[in-house]
């Protein structure tokens, strides 16, 4: 007897909905897999065995055919466990097929029956509600799956519950959601807490304002890391869209929490140095969402940044520019969203001397050491910062910083402007501006024009680097809520060039 269930599978960021067709027929005992499934869909057979039996089921002793269709999609994962067992006792009569046309079902078994926990049910929710079906989840993953507005979702504990649900013996309450997950309080990370640096949270408020990337240059102990950490509490909170995206990379990688609906803050990813380029950008045979994605409306900090390998550190131009990352194989290309924002943090030398000018180390070592950072990737980040050591004074004294609640209103105000000014269009920041919307939304005034065309010849700054020194003033004159940029806009934005003046010497 023939039963079809539907599923999902994993292409990249997005689900795509499978038929799980289940074929029991008189014959030799057998259970085969077909439809490109990956070791662990063809190892649902024992799970599945057990946890039927296990379960008070009978499992069929006669042959049992599995199909996957379409065909030609890769299948992963253990989430094929309860289609497959639905369509076994669906076959056998064991529970009633007839809504199952109408339902989409994830989730793994384990061996006494239980649902356990899948990646990926997020996007596997998009893709029911767009096709109108309903959803059964793990009960795990049923706030997760609640998020997408208009679909129904079940959860279940186990599989003997799911059968006495579709045999109409108990009900089901839909999962409701319970909004994002909670952020973490700002009074445990606080921009008040970080004594000095006056002009380093400047900066920082100028990048969070207008979603820019930069690099904090300075020795150990003076507080790159700290200023890194605290830059997400006075980012805008997640939108409801950008909530979507961020968490369905995460669901992707199966780092939601159980239970976790979204995700309540913007991702903040700090990988070690020792990171390789597919653990960056994304990568592996059947390509998965790296760092750059994990951090998509977020911030994705590298401290000591010359310690990364080279190539690793180049494979990041594309999305710093692009806000995407394409990755081909022979059996296709994935595209995954990585609109981050870039803190990198690097010791002005190898030995970690107090600033450039009181620098031990020969020029050439010095060379050597920030030359593993090349022109073209020091480019794309707009703002460089120094970081100095702190006085003793000033470790001593109390914090008397403003708090990240105070910048963040300022930070709001200026993001508020900038959605003006771009109304309907998919520029959502000044960082995002390109050489049309410059020439319109950044003229200069004659003085203005004069500063930066002094900076070009003095610091040697590229096009690329010029459009940057603009994109930051025009953030300058949104914090300030005027609306020409001013002289004085493009000369503090001509400060945070650091590594430029240091080339030019």
């Amino acid at each position: 007897m023939l039963a079809r269930v539907y599923s999902a599978c994993l292409q990249g960021i997005e689900a795509a909905l499978v038929s799980v067709e289940v074929d029991v027929a008189h014959g030799l005992p057998s259970f085969t897999t077909v439809g490109l499934p990956d070791a662990a869909v063809r190892e649902s057979r024992d799970r599945v065995r057990a946890a039927l039996k296990n379960g008070g089921f009978t499992f069929p002793v006669e042959r049992i055919t599995v199909n996957l269709a379409p065909a030609d999609l890769k299948k992963e994962g253990a989430s094929f466990d309860l289609p497959i067992a639905l369509g076994i006792l669906a076959a056998t009569g064991a529970v009633k097929g007839d809504g199952l046309g109408a339902l989409a079902v994830l989730g793994e078994l384990g061996l006494d029956g239980g649902l356990r926990p899948v990646r990926g049910v997020l996007p596997t929710a998009l893709a029911a509600a767009r096709e109108g079906k309903r959803l059964l989840v793990p009960a795990a993953n049923g706030s997760e799956a609640a998020a997408v507005e208009g679909l129904t979702v079940f959860g279940a504990e186990s599989l003997s519950q799911v059968a006495a649900f579709l045999n109409g013996e108990i009900g089901l309450d839909p999962v409701g959601f319970g909004g994002p997950a909670p952020a973490e309080s700002d009074e445990l990370v606080d921009f008040a807490e970080v004594r000095g640096q006056a002009h380093v949270k400047r900066a920082l408020e100028i990048a969070a304002a207008g979603a820019h990337h930069v690099l904090m240059i300075g020795p150990p102990g003076a507080g790159k890391t700290l200023l890194s950490r605290r830059l997400p509490t006075i980012l805008p909170p997640l939108t409801g869209s950008e909530a979507i995206e961020a968490s369905v990379i995460w669901s992707v990688a199966g780092l939601l929490a159980p239970g976790q609906g979204l995700l309540g803050q913007r991702p903040f990813r700090a990988p070690h140095h020792t990171i390789s380029d597919a653990g960056l950008i994304g990568g592996g045979t059947y390509p998965h969402p790296g760092e750059v994605s994990l951090a998509h409306h977020g911030v994705l900090f590298l401290d000591e940044l010359p310690e990364f390998h080279q190539h690793v550190l180049e494979t990041l131009r594309q999305p710093m520019e692009d806000g995407v990352v394409t990755i081909s194989r022979a059996g296709g290309s994935m595209t995954f969203p990585a609109r981050f924002q870039l803190v990198a943090a690097t010791n002005p030398c190898r030995r970690g001397c107090p600033s450039f000018e009181a620098c031990a180390c020969t020029p050439p070592e010095r060379q050597r050491y920030l030359g593993k950072i090349s022109r073209p990737l020091l480019d794309r980040v707009d703002l460089h910062v120094e970081v100095p050591s702190l006085t003793a004074e000033e470790l001593t004294a109390p914090p008397r910083g403003e708090s990240s609640v105070v910048i963040r209103e300022r930070v709001i105000a200026g993001r508020e402007r900038q959605l003006a000014r771009f109304g309907r269009s998919r520029i959502r920041s000044n960082a995002q501006m390109g050489p049309r919307l410059l020439r319109r939304h950044c003229p200069l005034p004659p003085e203005g024009e004069r500063l930066l065309s002094l900076a070009v010849a003095r610091l040697g700054l590229s096009a690329r680097g010029h459009d940057r020194v603009l994109r930051v003033a025009r953030t300058i004159a949104d914090l300030a809520g005027e609306e020409s940029i001013r002289p004085e806009h493009v000369a503090e934005a001509i400060q945070y060039r650091s590594l430029d003046r240091g080339q030019s010497r």
